[in-house]
């Protein structure tokens, strides 16, 4: 078991005023709509204003120590609003929005609808220029994914072949057979 006293407040916390601790509990009353995690945060830190100590929180909520030890501090720092749930979700290391790529394959559309084959090279360039930094060849084809675009084409040959070596290849190859 991890030693964890140095966690525990032993004696009674009480921080708020009076008001604050009514603004708390009709937040309660009037906010129906309140996430179940921020109900649950409002009510310890209205626990530790009745006087309770965070081992008795702990007991009565069910939650570990550290949840009410970092309720109490996020309202202490900054107040209800500190509270809410942060969001998680969607793109959330997006280099650009969904409408702004849609802009930027604009050009290449045109190219693309008129038989031309997108080089990746060039869509890689343009949007490191969009987004101002160096990026990956998996971000650009992401890219293309999320706008539907498919039939990705492997280039028909590597452009630093020697046609000499592979000639030479195949002709000492199949002599040895």
């Amino acid at each position: 078991m991890i030693p964890c006293d140095h966690l525990i407040r032993e004696k009674q916390m009480v921080k708020c005023s009076k008001s604050a601790v009514r603004r708390l509990k009709t937040a309660l009353i009037r906010w129906k709509d309140l996430p179940d995690i921020q109900r649950l945060r409002i009510q310890m830190v209205l626990m530790r204003e009745t006087g309770m100590t965070q081992p008795e929180i702990v007991q009565l909520t069910g939650k570990s120590l550290s949840t009410v030890n970092r309720a109490h501090m996020a309202y202490d720092e900054g107040g209800i609003k500190a509270l809410k749930p942060k969001p998680i979700g969607g793109r959330q290391r997006e280099n650009m929005t969904h409408e702004q790529e849609k802009e930027l394959l604009t050009d290449f559309a045109k190219a693309a609808g008129a038989g031309e084959l997108l080089n990746i090279h060039d869509l890689r360039a343009a949007y490191e220029q969009a987004i101002g930094h160096e990026t990956s060849n998996s971000t650009v084809y992401n890219l293309l994914h999320r706008h539907g675009w498919r039939k990705l084409m492997p280039r028909p040959f590597h452009p630093k072949r020697d046609l000499a070596a592979q000639n030479a290849f195949k002709k000492k190859g199949f002599q040895m057979l």
